[in-house]
């Protein structure tokens, strides 16, 4: 059975940085399109940043330009997302996510799009 498990959230102050982790189950990591969604209390879930399945395509939210990284090591089966310059703006459960069926240069952006998801890790960001 194909799994996501993220790893890494916790509680920062302001200004600080996390490394979130995804590792995956299954043999075919390779050929799946992976993404980073967040959803705070009483919103919706978003996108915070897609990678296509080998990483040269790549896609972030406005809100985390230039402070968040999204990395996919396919060798590890692991996708990363390094976030600093934490704001509390950014706290949220985060979800690591994979479309299965994503050819070469996809970046998925929706997320009724991916069919394989993580059971999510807390980011608490305080002021």
């Amino acid at each position: 059975q194909v799994q996501l498990v993220e790893s890494g959230g916790g509680s920062v102050q302001a200004g600080g940085s996390l490394r979130l982790s995804c590792a995956a189950s299954g043999r075919t990591f390779s050929r799946w399109a992976v993404g980073w969604f967040r959803q705070a209390p009483g919103k919706e879930r978003e996108l915070v940043a897609a990678s296509s399945r080998n990483g040269g395509f790549i896609k972030y939210a406005d809100s985390v330009k230039g402070r968040f990284t999204i990395t996919k090591d396919n060798e590890k089966k692991t996708v990363y997302l390094q976030m600093n310059g934490l704001e509390p703006e950014d706290t949220a459960v985060y979800y690591c996510a994979a479309n299965s069926r994503a050819i070469l240069t996809t970046v998925t952006i929706t997320a009724s799009e991916y069919d394989l998801w993580g059971q999510g890790t807390q980011v608490t960001v305080s002021s």
